[in-house]
């Protein structure tokens, strides 16, 4: 088979990009994002309503998935008010991307914020920052963090991934190689 001319070739379809659903999981503002996106979760409900509201939104945004990236939890964090129904969560939505071969990485926080803006210990705001200024997403209203903070993991899965949103200095992408990502033959496309 020959090649195609070269005005051909514009029109030949280029591989799609895998899709990759970020997510800040929280009990009451859950941040997710995709590429060129981000949205929110939010509730009021409690108890086991919560936690069957939340899981049953977030499988409608990852169920296509090619792989997962969510936030790890924040061991320093002084207030644990909900702390097991939050590890819940997340052991919920790992199991469910177990169950439906959907790869998935939990990124701990430092690691993220020192991905996307330069500094383990940066603020929400500094994190927002980084996002509108980096990739060009405006995280606006009450779940404005939870947003920046699900698309930080969308950049960083794909940067993982050898598909970079935006370019970074080294030390930041330097950042993910603390991380336990999945195998990359496991996230198909």
């Amino acid at each position: 088979m020959t090649a195609l001319p070269l005005f051909d070739q514009a029109l030949a379809p280029r591989p799609p990009r895998p899709v990759v659903i970020g997510l800040d999981l929280s009990l009451t503002s859950t941040g997710v994002a995709g590429e060129g996106w981000t949205d929110r979760i939010r509730t009021k409900l409690r108890g086991d309503a919560r936690l069957v509201h939340v899981i049953g939104t977030v499988k409608t945004f990852i169920r296509s998935a090619d792989m997962v990236v969510m936030e790890g939890p924040a061991y320093g964090h002084a207030a644990l008010a909900g702390h097991e129904d939050l590890a819940g969560l997340r052991v919920l939505v790992r199991t469910y991307c177990y169950q439906h071969g959907i790869p998935y990485a939990v990124v701990p926080p430092s690691t993220l914020k020192l991905y996307v803006a330069g500094y383990g210990r940066a603020s929400k705001g500094e994190v927002r920052s980084a996002v509108r200024d980096r990739y060009g997403i405006e995280c606006e209203g009450p779940a404005r963090y939870d947003e920046a903070d699900a698309y930080s993991l969308v950049a960083a899965a794909y940067d993982w991934l050898g598909l970079p949103l935006a370019a970074l200095p080294d030390r930041q992408r330097a950042a993910l190689d603390g991380v336990a990502w999945p195998d990359r033959e496991a996230v198909t496309w």
